[in-house]
C-alpha cells in the first residue's frame, strides 16, 4: 500500500530528521577537530612519538609535544596536576602509570645524512626531533661514517623550543672543539620571534649565543656559500618542517650553481 508524502513525514520524518542532524554534527566535529591539528608538523607527532636511540643505548627518549585535548590527556596521566610544567617524568613518586607499546624502530630518511661528505639538515619547530638520533649518533662516535661536515638549522617561532635540544647542540659543539673539528658541525638557530630571548641566554647555552638570529634564513645566500665552501661535492639536504621552507629547499637544491656543486634533495615523510 502507497504511503502518501505527509504521512512519512508524520510518523518518519522527525526520526530521520534528528538522524541526520546527529551525523551532520558529528562530521563538523571530526573536521573541527582535523583542521586544528593539521596545522604543520605537530599533527604527526600527536600520534607519530619518535624516539633517540643509538646503537651504544640502551634506552631511547619519547619526545611529545602538548597541542590539544588528546596529548594533554596524556600528560596528565604521567604527570601529578603539580608537576605539568615539568619537563623529568617524576619517577620516584609511587604512582601506577598506564602501559605502552611501542611499534617499531623504523628507518628515516635522515639516516642517510651520515652517508654523505656533507649534509645539511633544516629542521622546523619540532621537526627537530627526527635528527636527534642523529645527533646523538655523532656525539657517539663520527669516524665511523662518512659524513665530515653537518650544516644544521633549526627554525623555531619563539625561543623556549630550542630548549628541547639546547644540551644535546651544546654537548655537540663542546665535543668537536676538544676533538679540534670546529668545523664540523655548522649551528644555525633562528627565531622569528623576540619575546623571551634572554631566558636562553646564559652560561649554561654560551656555545649556543652567537649561533642565534633573529629573523627567518636566507635560503638562496646559505645555499650559495654552502656549494662555495664545498666546491665539486655532493651535498645531502635534509627537511621535516612546514611545506614552504620544503619547497623553497627542493627548488634550490635542483638548481645549477658555478661551484659544481651539487645538491640531493631528501625529506622526511609520514605514513
Amino acid at each position: 500500500m502507497a504511503v502518501s508524502w505527509r504521512s512519512w513525514l508524520a510518523n518518519e520524518g522527525v526520526k530521520h530528521l534528528c538522524l541526520l542532524i546527529w551525523l551532520s554534527l558529528n562530521v563538523l566535529l571530526f573536521w573541527k577537530s582535523f583542521l586544528k591539528y593539521n596545522q604543520g608538523p605537530e599533527y604527526h607527532y600527536l600520534h607519530q612519538m619518535l624516539g633517540c636511540p643509538t646503537e651504544t643505548k640502551a634506552t631511547f627518549g619519547v619526545h611529545l609535544k602538548i597541542v590539544g585535548d588528546w596529548t594533554e590527556r596524556f600528560r596528565d596521566l604521567l604527570l601529578p596536576p603539580s608537576s605539568e610544567d615539568s619537563e623529568i617524568l617524576p619517577f620516584i613518586q609511587s604512582r601506577k602509570y598506564p602501559k605502552l607499546y611501542i611499534d617499531g624502530p623504523f628507518g628515516s630518511p635522515f639516516e642517510e645524512s651520515l652517508n654523505y661528505e656533507v649534509s645539511l639538515c633544516v629542521a622546523g619547530g619540532i621537526g627537530v626531533t627526527p635528527f636527534a638520533s642523529i645527533l646523538n649518533t655523532l656525539l657517539d662516535d663520527w669516524k665511523p661514517y662518512k659524513l665530515r661536515r653537518l650544516y644544521f638549522i633549526w627554525v623555531c617561532r619563539d625561543i623556549q623550543s630550542f630548549r628541547w635540544f639546547a644540551d644535546l647542540l651544546c654537548l655537540l659543539h663542546n665535543k668537536f672543539w676538544q676533538e679540534n673539528r670546529p668545523d664540523y658541525v655548522n649551528i644555525q638557530l633562528y627565531l622569528s620571534q623576540t619575546d623571551g630571548i634572554q631566558k636562553i641566554i646564559g652560561e649554561k647555552y654560551q656555545a649556543l649565543n652567537s649561533r642565534l638570529y633573529i629573523g627567518r634564513p636566507r635560503w638562496k645566500l646559505l645555499f650559495d656559500e654552502i656549494a662555495k665552501c664545498n666546491r665539486g661535492k655532493t651535498v645531502g639536504v635534509f627537511c621535516c618542517g612546514p611545506s614552504s621552507i620544503s619547497k623553497t629547499l627542493h627548488k634550490l637544491s635542483n638548481q645549477n650553481n658555478s661551484y659544481g656543486t651539487r645538491f640531493e634533495y631528501n625529506k622526511e615523510s609520514f605514513s
